[in-house]
């Protein structure tokens, strides 16, 4: 080990005092449930990053994931032809790729994952693996059944993750509604993951396994950290109890498929456009906050960043520090860090793939841990987009949920920080994982 992985030690526990800083209730905080979430990640970092059957496995999953986004491509391939084709790449006919375009490369990938994870639906797959993740964490953590089983959802799936508890929402506490949203902005869904794999994997080859550790590892921190940031001082109906998914089984295969793509084209279509409103307000208030910032810099005895990425590099800088990014890196990261808040992850990604092929980092733990703090629905977007989800399914419920909307933010953004952390203590040059 060296300095670098005290320093993401140490951050942890930063990030646990910043929790607890911003606690609803510090006297009740259930110091169980944190030290059996951080310990689950620790067990599960330690296996991926060290144990050898551990980096095989995971290495054969990355693998596997290169496999499946390469089948992915077939659809759009015919469909678009040389603009589906990734960067450096040539297609049967000998047309060249003209580079990586987001709308016809990755987000065509987004309907054949979700109609993969529905057909692993419709075999049983998926819900024996999120029933085993929910027992684990019910079992050890002493949660309630429901939000761990909303906790292990998250790990495969989005937002629709609430109708897989959609019997227990109404009945739920404002503690364990806190715990349904920080799971929800502090994960990512199977579906899009091959957004961000198509983004990065020129410039970072094994970024698929990253990614899948990341969202193993980010469960059980949302659970610690929302119960923290919000401890339960009420008594949960499903406290210690495993409950089953509330899922609709397809009558066949085929309509699995069908529903699955048809849940893809709105999940694109929902993406699409957030991009383009989100990045088209930000850029406008960017222009207006610079024009401001141009006249303070004159009475300034210091030149400052006017722009959103900016003021928010600012505030996450200390931030990017402790969870081990080293000094050099730190600046152009904290604003990538930052700008997720706002911007979403998918444009993170986009920018930290820019820093990677012009070779700004300096370190390779750099952008390792980065991928890590960037592995989450952890923005102002996804609040609205999980609240107003969840409130249409409970509508009695949104007075609790917008009440509790932006302390849930705040930990699926510390959660994302947590799982950085944990990648950082166990990065080592002799990982394949991580080297």
């Amino acid at each position: 080990m060296d300095i670098y992985n005290f320093v993401s030690l140490f951050g942890l526990v930063i990030i646990l005092a910043l929790a607890y800083f911003f606690s609803t209730n510090r006297k009740e905080v259930n110091w169980h449930v944190v030290v059996w979430g951080i310990s689950l990640q620790m067990l599960f970092a330690w296996f991926l990053f060290v144990v050898p059957t551990g980096m095989k496995f995971f290495s054969f999953l990355n693998d596997v994931v290169v496999q499946v986004m390469d089948s992915s491509l077939a659809g759009s391939k015919f469909l678009f032809g040389p603009l589906a084709l990734p960067p450096g790449s040539v297609s049967e006919t000998g047309e060249a790729s003209i580079g990586f375009i987001l709308a016809f490369q990755a987000l065509p990938s987004i309907i054949f994952f979700s109609s993969l994870m529905a057909v692993f639906y419709y075999f049983n797959i998926l819900p024996r693996i999120i029933k085993a993740f929910a027992f684990l964490f019910t079992r050890l953590m002493k949660v309630s059944g429901a939000e761990a089983l909303c906790a292990a959802s998250n790990i495969f799936v989005g937002v629709e993750s609430a109708l897989t508890i959609k019997p227990y929402l109404k009945d739920m506490t404002k503690s364990e509604l806190c715990t349904v949203l920080t799971a929800g902005m502090a994960t990512v869904s199977s579906n899009v993951l091959a957004v961000y794999v198509f983004s990065l994997q020129q410039t970072f080859p094994n970024i698929a396994g990253h990614l899948i550790s990341a969202s193993f590892l980010s469960a059980p921190a949302a659970l610690a950290i929302s119960k923290v940031l919000y401890p339960e001082v009420e008594h949960p109906k499903t406290l210690g109890e495993n409950v089953e998914l509330d899922i609709k089984r397809d009558d066949n295969v085929f309509e699995s498929i069908i529903h699955g793509a048809n849940t893809g084209v709105k999940l694109i279509v929902g993406i699409a456009a957030l991009l383009i409103a989100v990045l088209g307000l930000v850029s406008l208030a960017d222009k207006i906050i610079i024009f401001l910032g141009h006249y303070l810099n004159v009475i300034m005895p210091f030149d400052v960043d006017w722009s959103i990425k900016g003021l928010l590099g600012i505030v996450f800088y200390p931030l990017t520090l402790i969870i081990g990014i080293p000094f050099e890196d730190a600046g152009p990261l904290s604003k990538i860090i930052g700008e997720r808040l706002i911007l979403t992850e998918v444009a993170s990604y986009q920018d930290l793939n820019m820093l990677l092929s012009q070779n700004v980092l300096t370190h390779p733990r750099s952008a390792v841990i980065a991928t890590y703090a960037l592995c989450g629905f952890a923005h102002v977007a996804s609040l609205a987009i999980f609240i107003g989800g969840i409130a249409a399914i409970v509508p009695e419920k949104t007075k609790d949920l917008a009440q509790i909307g932006v302390r849930a933010l705040i930990a699926a953004n510390l959660a994302c920080l947590m799982t950085a952390c944990v990648a950082g203590v166990f990065f080592t040059h002799r990982s394949f994982l991580l080297g």
